[in-house]
């Protein structure tokens, strides 16, 4: 069986009243990938955060809210098992989505897993 190539994915975290509470889930989202931040060896995933577009608020809210961006490199069902693992963590307040990414926008992260690939092999 062919291994997938891996992809950038956005996993994109929405409904934060703001800038701030979107840059607060950061850290407990982190330790869902990454238990120990401590570990020597690279993350199973490569993952960064990023901040999105606001959206228009809806009707009883009103306002903007501001949206939380995951980028991950991997394949399509480590993406989705990954963003499961992020619905779960966050409250049914903040609805999670899932999509292909721009590998050109996320350059940094797409070297980090080749590097990361290159010293497992030795």
């Amino acid at each position: 069986m062919p291994v997938e190539k891996p992809h950038v994915y956005e996993i994109r975290i929405h409904g934060c009243a703001s800038s701030e509470e979107a840059l607060a889930l950061q850290e407990p989202i982190a330790r869902v990938l990454c238990p120990d931040k401590e570990h020597d060896s690279p993350c199973d995933v490569p993952w960064s955060f990023t901040l999105g577009d606001h959206q228009a608020g809806d009707s009883e809210t009103g306002g903007d809210t501001a949206v939380l961006v995951l980028c991950v490199y991997t394949s399509n069902g480590k993406a989705v098992e990954v963003a499961d693992r992020v619905r779960a963590a966050v409250s049914e307040t903040h609805p999670v989505t899932l999509s292909e990414g721009d590998a050109e926008r996320f350059e940094v992260l797409v070297e980090q897993y080749r590097i990361e690939r290159e010293s497992r092999r030795t």
